[in-house]
Order: structure tokens, then sequence, then C-alpha cells
């Protein structure tokens, strides 16, 4: 049932569904305007869409570990041991990779922040690949 308090009238909402349709069907752009078209990734783009940052990833794991860690903790998480920090991010939805890598760490250390943190994580996911 349509009740009319819509953003687009019928007329528009036809309209857009017409420009769709080629895009829907063929799955690339279909534009003859290149300049409408969205650019393609380059090889140097950070890794995005390429799933969870894990320690030990990439040579600046370091630094997206500790991004990753920051976007999900507060401060008020810390300071903290690993098992409180596991509990934190599994509430908070963080990716499974993080909460293991926890795991691995000693029981009885304590960090008092994110930096602390992700260098205990990148030193013991090194030490276990060496």
């Amino acid at each position: 049932m349509q009740r009319g308090s819509g953003r687009l009238s019928a007329h528009r909402d036809d309209e857009m569904k017409h420009e769709l349709q080629g895009l829907l069907r063929s799955g690339r752009p279909t534009r003859t305007e290149e300049w409408n078209d969205p650019e393609p990734s380059a090889e140097d783009d950070p890794e995005v869409a390429h799933g969870p940052v894990t320690p030990g990833r990439a040579p600046t794991s370091l630094e997206s570990v500790r991004l990753e860690l920051a976007r999900i903790l507060t401060r008020g998480a810390f300071p903290a041991g690993p098992r409180e920090l596991m509990r934190t991010l599994s509430r908070r939805h963080a990716p499974d990779t993080l909460v293991e890598a926890l795991e691995r760490l000693p029981r009885r250390a304590h960090y008092d922040n994110v930096q602390e943190l992700a260098e205990a994580l990148t030193r013991t996911r090194e030490t276990e690949n060496a």
C-alpha cells in the first residue's frame, strides 16, 4: 500500500528504475561518459575491502592493528588484562581474529592503552612466525 509520503514521485521512481536497468542486467557501468563512472582501486590503496585486520598481516601491521583496536576499544577499557579485553571486544562485535589473538597473550599481563596492546599482539604474532 503506497501512502504517498515517499521522497520521490511515482514517475521519478519509474525513471530511476529505467536508468538502473542496464547496470543491473550487465553487471558493469553502462554510461558513455567516462567521468561519471567510479574509479577502480589502485595497487597502493589500503586493504579496506579485504577483510578484518589481523596481527602480522602486513609490513605496517602495528599501525593497522592499533587503528582497528582504537576503533573498537575506548579509554575506559584500560588498564586491563587479556581476559577483560577479550570480553570487551566480544561485546563490541570485534573480528574473531583479534579476539583469538588476545588468547595467545600472557594471562597476567596488563595493558594501559591501545598502543601497548597493539605492540604485544604484533610481537606475539612475529615470534610465532619466526
